[in-house]
């Protein structure tokens, strides 16, 4: 699997929720983005303080918990 280093959990951040970049922006956000049919451009643009790697390894790691596979992750 590719590096995940803009996904970070941290207890005090979104109640330990898997985030991107330390941000209050979760991956089941976006994810949930993605689901509801938003183009990652249309993401990008709601939200200008993303950016597309960070979208990428958001799916990424959305990808690996599906097939219930253990990930480290980074803290912010």
């Amino acid at each position: 699997m590719g590096q995940l280093n803009r996904i970070t959990q941290q207890p005090e951040v979104m109640g330990g929720r898997a985030c991107i970049r330390g941000m209050r922006v979760t991956v089941g956000m976006v994810v949930g983005q993605i689901g509801a049919g938003h183009s990652v451009d249309e993401i990008l643009s709601d939200y200008p303080y993303l950016e597309r790697e960070d979208i990428m390894q958001a799916l990424r790691y959305a990808s690996w918990l599906a097939e219930e596979r253990e990930v480290v992750l980074a803290s912010a």
